[in-house]
């Protein structure tokens, strides 16, 4: 391989994790590109050794470290923030903390062009996953980073599947909506599924860290600055698995979900993504004069404003610089915060209202699945059909992620 060839430095937090790592490293071990780097935070709170209800994770956190001690075939460096006396203190724990530590650690020794990928080790990927990253970088060189596509593998076991396929088709369908109304920030967040290079890290500032959803604050914070690809040749594919780790996320979707209680990740009506476009849309008149938006009673409230648009007028003087602070201010964040508020108003099925948007924006996907859309049913429909509505919006993902990566 030729010197001038990037470096890979793969990220990765790792707790209680010495039942998925074996398998980690063997994807690791057939990639075809060689020219990389695994970096491991083995991590936890230092307190966790003097409470027996945490033991178990420490020991298995021990076990890692020792297993990844003896990987001879992967060049490793491993951060222990594990062992007794080395672990988190204070406020500064959970994996928002090992990410950042890990890529700050990368940063003392990666080049700028180099490039980050950050991965969990419940994660499984195929041969040409990092060469299709530093593929997909090199022809995008004026990508800051990728959202890469997705794909949870089921287990059969009926529960986690029947809880993960109802997290994943959430997480598409807002996906979709966003890409529908051409929002900026229209990528999935998992912290499994990112790469950037260096220079984008440094730029933004690092990482700043969350003990829940900081591929979420990451990416809207990469976008902030530059353009997001979502679309790459190779896929990831997360564990669904139980875990109650971090506070929100696959994990605690599915716990919650075990037991029937998916009101934190309702189907947002489709008409409240339309209203965040059209404030979008209004960004250029408001440069000119204020006007009424969808928006304004949620801005008001968050940001205890009547107006918030004027201060960004007057600090922003060409319709470019203040379009882009508008966008700014109305992030990823702020958008699902609007739709959560605005849904409590609303009172709609979930499958009522996921039937009622694929009849407006995708009629023809009965052409795809197995079963009739109007018998949609996650809590008894089968796994069979569940799977089915998943890759038919992969399809309409896929379409979207391309369109981006070409334009």
């Amino acid at each position: 391989m030729a010197k001038t060839d990037k470096t890979v430095f793969i990220a990765l937090p790792a707790m209680d994790e010495a039942e998925t790592m074996p398998v980690f490293l063997d994807c690791l071990r057939k990639q075809t590109y060689s020219n990389f780097k695994l970096f491991v935070c083995v991590n936890q709170p230092d307190d966790w050794w003097s409470r027996p209800d945490k033991l178990e994770f420490c020991l298995n956190n021990q076990n890692t470290i020792s297993m990844l001690k003896k990987e001879t075939a992967i060049d490793t460096v491993i951060m222990d923030k594990s062992s007794q006396g080395k672990g988190w203190k204070g406020k500064k724990t959970g994996v928002g903390w090992a990410r950042k530590s890990i890529m700050n650690k990368i940063t003392e020794v990666a080049s700028n062009q180099d490039i980050i990928v950050s991965l969990d080790a419940d994660t499984s990927f195929r041969k040409n996953y990092l060469h299709s990253l530093v593929e997909n970088l090199n022809k995008q060189t004026e990508a800051v980073a990728i959202s890469v596509p997705y794909y949870h593998k089921l287990t059969g076991d009926e529960l986690k599947d029947r809880s993960i396929l109802r997290y994943e088709i959430f997480m598409r369908y807002y996906a979709l909506n966003l890409w529908r109304i051409e929002n900026p920030y229209s990528f999935t967040a998992i912290g499994s599924a990112i790469a950037l290079p260096v220079k984008s890290y440094k730029a933004i500032g690092g990482m700043t860290p969350h003990k829940s959803g900081e591929d979420f604050y990451f990416l809207q914070k990469l976008r902030k600055y530059g353009q997001v690809v979502t679309w790459n040749r190779e896929k990831v594919y997360p564990a669904a698995r139980y875990s109650d780790r971090v506070g929100f996320g696959t994990g605690p979707a599915m716990i919650k979900g075990r037991a029937g209680d998916w009101s934190s990740y309702p189907f947002y009506p489709f008409e409240l993504f339309d209203e965040v476009k059209t404030t979008h849309d209004l960004f250029p008149q408001l440069f000119e004069k204020d006007i009424p938006t969808p928006m304004d009673e949620f801005n008001e409230m968050k940001f205890s404003e009547v107006n918030i648009w004027k201060p960004l007028r007057e600090n922003f003087k060409t319709p470019e610089r203040f379009i882009r602070a508008c966008t700014h201010k109305i992030d990823a964040f702020r958008v699902l915060q609007f739709l959560k508020w605005k849904n409590d108003q609303l009172e709609r099925k979930d499958e009522e209202q996921l039937i009622l948007w694929f009849e407006k924006f995708h009629k023809d996907v009965n052409k795809d699945l197995t079963f009739d859309i109007q018998d949609l049913s996650f809590s008894e429909g089968e796994i069979s059909e569940l799977d089915d509505i998943r890759n038919a919006m992969v399809k309409l993902e896929e379409e979207y992620q391309k369109n981006n990566f070409t334009h």
